[in-house]
């Protein structure tokens, strides 16, 4: 089975430069949307195609710009022995040297033979497929495969006009599944030649009028009908092949026909079919009409389990599902790096298996914030959705995802982590305990920490920062979702039996703002310690009461969320 061994592109569409060395199983491209990665599941399919024309437009070049040709170049592995032949192929093969992953110009013991394939489109927008090497360029030879040895070669794509693969047309998976099925052709003409007379048998009343009138016309110029002019389907348009021969159900119909996420998953199927003769696939958008419980069938089918991996999988998603459920060595995150290039990062280089199972969407973002526990995520989703209610512009619209670490001794951990794969990253905690282990550390390396002023939990912040209108509405709610007497034992407890929670919906002085912050992060029924409860309190009261709230609190919030939206890149 034929193997991707090293993709290069350059200047095709949103990438000017792109090298990466896929492995051999599932490759699964993620991160944030418009980001690059179905532009690299077309480059394999263009350069390693069966088609026979494809049409190029200025759009297809980076940046629009025809000066700088597009230039596809695919590396492949484990080649058929057809392709090995030294006296056909001799001056295109190569070798890869799996360790490195580097390609050498000529093939050696100890490395596999390679060869490559390079699609390049100038301003005249013609396509030209040839063989690579820079010693037959040096030498002034050119090869193009013959189309026998590019079906070999060519991908098969699990998305738009999958449907083609359910029928038995030119370079489908049923073709190449029944190569040595008996010859219908002979079943086909006699199909062909029953239509075109049950078609005649079947004309209308209307129809015949006309050919009555035809037939004595052409009796008068002396062309010989026999017993009139019939009309039939044309012996031309109705000639049978192959190609229309399709899968139907029982009752007739067509399988063709299925929802898009079935008919992924039959096609899928259809692939593993084929065993040996297994081509490379390409799967956009994953998830795409599949629910959960589909989406894990579709990664069993296509492998994500199974060692060692039966087919090379190239894939994209945005569904937190899949990246859940696939090893993280098939993840890598695509990036945009600061010269402008694109990188894929390895998940599996890191040892982030963890963080990946706990937190499988932050991975499909731009930017992420690490938050010491819910409280923390609940207030800057509240704040995002209260953003979204004034026509600002939301973090979650641009890619920023807070993140919950599960409390202050685990989120410089996860920090680091997300940090380890490329993500701009930053840390958001209490200052009520001790600082965390390796804050220096990770702040040394790039990350950024955000906490409320020394001794302040996030309540104790809030309470003593507010706006007293808005300290009161905070009040009402916990006592809304709690009731009077739990809320009220709280502040008596809180301010050592000198306030009950009534002595706190008038002025408020230092002690009472003391005391409600204290109450509010109670162990046993804290007000705001999930993000159902803080998300709504953040964008109905906090937010709307941003403005006018102490420079402390308000100072780390908006600091914060500048720093977030300046890390988009």
């Amino acid at each position: 089975m034929p193997r991707i061994r090293l993709v290069e592109i350059e200047n095709f569409r949103c990438i000017r430069t792109f090298t990466w060395a896929p492995r051999d199983g599932i490759n699964a491209l993620i991160g944030p949307g418009d980001g690059g990665k179905s532009t690299i599941l077309d480059a394999l399919d263009l350069c390693l195609t069966a088609r026979r024309a494809l049409a190029f437009t200025d759009a297809d070049f980076h940046a629009l710009d025809v000066t700088k040709p597009i230039a596809i170049t695919v590396t492949v592995g484990n080649l058929p022995a057809g392709l090995l032949d030294f006296e056909s192929y001799g001056s295109f093969l190569r070798g890869f040297d799996v360790a490195s992953a580097a390609v050498e110009d000529e093939p050696r013991v100890g490395i596999e033979t390679v060869m490559t394939v390079r699609l390049t489109v100038d301003a005249s927008l013609e396509p030209i497929w040839r063989l690579y090497s820079a010693r037959a360029e040096a030498a002034e030879l050119e090869r193009h495969l013959p189309w026998a040895q590019r079906l070999k070669l060519a991908p098969v794509r699990v998305g738009p006009g999958a449907a083609h693969h359910l029928a038995w047309r030119q370079g489908s998976l049923l073709s190449r599944l029944t190569d040595a099925a008996p010859d219908v052709t002979g079943a086909l003409a006699v199909a062909a030649r029953e239509a075109r007379a049950a078609f005649g048998e079947r004309t209308s009343p209307e129809l015949q009028t006309t050919l009555d009138a035809l037939t004595n016309a052409a009796r008068r110029l002396g062309i010989r009908v026999d017993d009139g002019v019939t009309a039939m389907l044309d012996a031309e348009s109705i000639t049978l092949g192959r190609g229309a021969i399709a899968l139907h159900t029982s009752s007739g119909v067509p399988l063709q026909g299925l929802g898009t996420g079935l008919l992924r998953l039959l096609v899928a199927t259809l692939h593993g079919l084929l065993a040996d003769e297994s081509a490379i696939i390409l799967i956009d958008e994953l998830e795409h009409g599949l629910e959960p419980h589909r989406i894990r069938r579709l990664l069993d089918t296509l492998g994500a389990k199974t060692r060692p991996a039966p087919s090379q999988v190239f894939l994209t998603t945005h569904s937190g599902v899949a990246v859940r459920e696939l090893s993280h060595e098939a993840l890598f995150v695509l990036r945009t790096m600061p010269d402008g290039s694109h990188a894929s990062v390895p998940v599996g280089a890191f040892d982030v298996q963890g963080i990946v199972r706990l937190h499988p969407e932050a991975l499909l973002a731009r930017v992420i914030i690490v938050c010491e526990g819910a409280t923390e995520v609940g207030l800057l989703r509240g704040l995002d959705l209260y953003d979204d209610d004034t026509d600002s512009s939301p973090l979650a619209s641009i890619g920023i995802v807070p993140v919950d670490a599960g409390g202050v001794t685990k989120v410089i951990s996860v920090a680091r982590a997300f940090q380890s794969l490329g993500f701009p990253t930053a840390v958001f905690r209490d200052d009520d305990t001790a600082r965390p282990a390796g804050e220096d550390l990770y702040a040394a390396d790039g990350g950024t920490v955000f906490h409320w002023s020394a001794g302040l939990a996030t309540e104790d912040a809030l309470f003593e920062q507010l706006p007293e209108a808005a300290v009161h509405q905070l009040v009402e709610r916990a006592i809304e979702t709690l009731g009077e007497p739990t809320v009220d034992a709280q502040v008596v407890s809180a301010s050592s039996a000198t306030l009950h929670v009534a002595d706190c919906k008038g002025t408020l002085t230092d002690t009472h703002r003391r005391a409600l912050g204290k109450a509010a992060r109670s162990a046993n029924a804290g007000w705001f310690k999930s993000v159902s409860r803080m998300e709504p309190a953040a964008r109905a009261v906090i937010g709307p009461a941003l403005p006018a709230t102490g420079e402390p609190v308000a100072g780390v919030i908006t600091a914060l969320r500048t720093w977030a939206r300046n890390a988009v890149t």
